[in-house]
C-alpha cells in the first residue's frame, strides 16, 4: 500500500475465504498462522456481518469423484477426502461461524470463490463495488479470487495482516512483490487501517 487507504463505502463486501477447521486443524492442509489472522478475520467481519460472504472449500469424496486435473491433484491430497475427513472439517471455524449471515456460506470446488455456485449472484445482491478479502491461502484461493474480482471490474482491498499460507515465503513473496504489481487495481492495507477507513 502507498499512501492513504481510499474510503471503503457501503458498497463493500467482505470474502471470507476458506477459514475452516480444515485449514485450522488439518489434516493435511493446516496453516500455521490460522489462529493468528483469526482475531483480525472476525474483527473486520463484525463490521459490518451482514455484509459478509464465506465461500467454503469442498472436497469430493474420493479422488475419482474429481474433475479433470483435479483427480491428479487430489491423488496427491487423499487424507482431505471428503470421505476420510473428521466430521466438520469442512466447516466454517469457531471465531466466525457465529457470525455467518443466512446464505453467506458458498461451498466451492475450486480456487477462486467464483468456482462456487452462487457467489457472484451473492456479490451482485449484496450491490457490491468493492471485495475485501481475508482468509486463506494468500497464494492460492485468495490470490484466484483477487484476480476474477478484478476481472469483472470489482475494487480489491487485501488485509494483510487477516491473510496467511501454509508456505510463509509464498505469503511473503504475495504480499511484498506480487500484489504490488497489481498496484492501480488491489489496495494492501493492514487491519486497523481498513476500520478507519470503513465507513
Amino acid at each position: 500500500m502507498t499512501g492513504t487507504l481510499e474510503r471503503l463505502g457501503p458498497d463493500t463486501v467482505h470474502v471470507v475465504v476458506d477459514m475452516q477447521r480444515l485449514f485450522a486443524e488439518g489434516p493435511g492442509w493446516s496453516v500455521p498462522a490460522f489462529g493468528r489472522i483469526l482475531p483480525n478475520v472476525r474483527r473486520l467481519a463484525l463490521r459490518r456481518p451482514a455484509r459478509a460472504l464465506y465461500p467454503c472449500f469442498v472436497t469430493p469424496p474420493a479422488a475419482a469423484a474429481a474433475r479433470g486435473v483435479w483427480q491428479r491433484y487430489y491423488r496427491h491430497w487423499p487424507e482431505v477426502m471428503a470421505g476420510r475427513l473428521p466430521a466438520g472439517s469442512l466447516e466454517v471455524t469457531a471465531g466466525l461461524s457465529d457470525l455467518v449471515p443466512p446464505g453467506g456460506r458458498i461451498d466451492k470446488e475450486g480456487f477462486s470463490a467464483y468456482s462456487g455456485p452462487g457467489f457472484a449472484a451473492a456479490l451482485e445482491r449484496l450491490g457490491a463495488g468493492t471485495i475485501l478479502l481475508t482468509g486463506v491461502e494468500t497464494d492460492i484461493c485468495v490470490l484466484s479470487t483477487a484476480l476474477e474480482s478484478i476481472d469483472r471490474g470489482y475494487r480489491v482491498v487485501i488485509a494483510t495482516d487477516a491473510v496467511a499460507s501454509s508456505a510463509p515465503a509464498a505469503h511473503a513473496a504475495m504480499l511484498a512483490q506480487i500484489y504490488p504489481r497489481y498496484v492501480h487495481l488491489i489496495d494492501l492495507a493492514p487491519t486497523d487501517a481498513i476500520l478507519a477507513a470503513w465507513d
